[in-house]
């Protein structure tokens, strides 16, 4: 599941690093572009409640809404990566993914 590219970022063949690329399904794609976008939209709105003077409590409500929309995408990524990328690196014996995942559990906790 998981594949390897280089990727340049402009013309300069030093700006050019190592990408890991991982094919999702077109399901997962649009759920998750659906969720982001829904997210974007909700911080479009605290920025205007802030530049319209909104009270604290209900942007800080907002605030609370964002961060529970992004922490949904990141477990739905997370379930996805842990039911693809990390079962097939295991299956290839190749358990150094048990500290991957666990360096990721702990940025979400």
């Amino acid at each position: 599941m998981e594949t390897t590219e280089h990727a340049c970022a402009g013309t300069n063949s030093e700006t050019c690093a190592h990408m890991k690329q991982t094919p999702r399904s077109e399901e997962l794609r649009h759920d998750v572009t659906c969720r982001i976008n829904r997210a974007i939209g909700q911080l479009n709105g605290v920025k205007a409640m802030v530049e319209e003077d909104r009270y604290c409590g209900d942007v800080l409500t907002q605030l609370a809404a964002v961060e529970s929309a992004v922490k949904a995408v990141s477990r739905e990524i997370m379930q996805d990566h842990l039911e693809t990328c990390v079962v097939e690196r295991i299956q290839a014996g190749d358990t150094e993914v048990v500290d991957e995942v666990m360096r990721l559990f702990k940025k979400f906790m």
